[in-house]
């Protein structure tokens, strides 16, 4: 793939490696963290709930997400209809995040698609890069949890508290642990 033609914002999106200190990232992320500032020091739900409407790509109408939050650009953000995240969320972005409708997160949930190379002279030249993350519907996750870049889980799927999610299941079932693992299946009630 031919980069010299992408802006650092477009690689970042992509996946590919970045400079995550270019001059225009720099001034997405400084728009992002105005608009968390004024999210975490509302009292205002409806007030929060336009900000993220306004921070995020794409959300549905009935979202609710309690302070603190913090995001890298929120910009890669969806969430669908039926949202709701508790205290503590991070969302770090570099890629997109989806998820899907009927989520529940506890809280301190972390999202992170931003990640590094392994190889140490590769981290040390600061760039870096992404991996999207995809949840589907019915998500509820507890408290504490992180999900690790790259990874995807179907839909129905419950995460047990404290887990660290460092790879893709598929729907219906409960993981929990660290590294995650399916704990049972999830028979689904028609």
């Amino acid at each position: 793939m031919d980069t010299n033609n992408m802006t650092e914002r477009e690689k970042m999106i992509k996946g590919l490696m970045y400079d995550p200190y270019h001059e225009e990232l720099s001034k997405d992320r400084i728009k992002a963290r105005e608009l968390i500032h004024r999210f975490n020091n509302s009292m205002d739900k409806l007030e929060r709930e336009a900000i993220t409407k306004q921070l995020f790509a794409s959300t549905g109408e009935n979202i609710y997400l309690e302070p603190t939050l913090r995001v890298d650009y929120g910009y890669n953000i969806h969430i669908g209809e039926n949202f709701f995240a508790n205290f503590g969320a991070i969302f770090l972005d570099t890629c997109p995040i989806t998820i899907g409708k009927n989520a529940m997160l506890a809280p301190n949930v972390q999202f992170f698609s931003a990640t590094h190379p392994i190889d140490p002279t590769e981290r040390n030249s600061g760039l870096e890069f992404g991996k999207p993350i995809t949840i589907g519907d019915n998500f509820w996750s507890g408290g504490n949890v992180v999900i690790l870049p790259g990874v995807t889980l179907g839909d129905n799927v419950v995460v047990g508290a404290g887990s660290v999610v460092t790879k893709s299941f598929g729907s219906n079932v409960v993981i929990a642990g660290n590294p995650a693992k399916v704990i049972k299946e999830i028979p689904v009630k028609s």
